[in-house]
């Protein structure tokens, strides 16, 4: 009895059945060949379509974002607020997006698409175009290292809470000498840390709504400085 013919794929088949394994079994479980087995392919059959596993990584994280949504009106503050909390939002979807590395600026349509966004929310500003893109993308940092940290905070907080507890408040009044660390002592010793459940008491989307008043506010000093 003949073999059936394998189906024909391409690089979209393929980057979509990565999704499909990395939604179901973690990035880690993610291969060319654990994607050939989904697809029902031979493993080489991929290389003619992706080189590699990093280039995969790399089509999965532009793929896994969903298109930028339309800005508000506004000035340019609040129109590049509300992009970086949409930010936060798109990269927030799939637990494993956050663990692709990074390997070089944003080429995919959908990254490109986001970068865009970010740049027109800065239309008409009184800057360099370069300084737009350090603008746009020293957010962006921001906002993936904001969304990291809380991922693996999680993670962490799930895997021991205990260490999240009040112990953590004692284990720092033991570990932190006021003579080399005066500022953090002085941090210490006001009880910041004295909670049962450190990490459940943080406000996560307050802390981050913090982080980009202070960014937004180094910007405004900026287009100041240059107007």
């Amino acid at each position: 009895m003949k073999r059936g013919r394998k189906p024909a794929i391409d690089a979209a088949d393929i980057t979509r059945a990565a999704i499909a394994v990395a939604d179901a079994e973690g990035l880690a479980a993610v291969s060319m060949a654990r994607v050939a087995q989904e697809l029902g392919n031979a493993t080489m059959a991929l290389y003619r379509h992706v080189k590699s596993k990093d280039e995969l990584l790399a089509l999965m994280g532009d793929a896994a974002m969903d298109d930028p949504p339309t800005l508000p009106d506004g000035d340019w503050r609040e129109r590049l607020g509300f992009w970086a909390k949409a930010v936060l939002v798109a990269v927030g979807k799939r637990p494993w997006f956050l663990q692709i590395p990074i390997s070089g600026p944003p080429t995919g349509p959908r990254s490109l698409a986001w970068f865009d966004s970010g740049l027109s929310a800065l239309e008409g500003v009184p800057l360099e175009a370069g300084e737009k893109v350090g603008i746009v993308m020293g957010l962006m940092t921001f906002v993936h290292g904001e969304a990291k940290l809380t991922s693996t905070l999680t993670r962490g907080f799930e895997d021991n809470p205990a260490a999240f507890g009040r112990d953590y408040g004692q284990r720092l009044r033991e570990l932190v000498d006021p003579r080399r660390m005066p500022s953090l002592a002085k941090i210490v010793a006001a009880g910041v840390f004295d909670l049962d459940d450190l990490f459940a008491a943080q406000d996560v989307q307050a802390e981050f709504d913090f982080g980009l008043q202070l960014f937004l506010e180094g910007v405004a000093a900026h287009i100041g400085r240059r107007a």
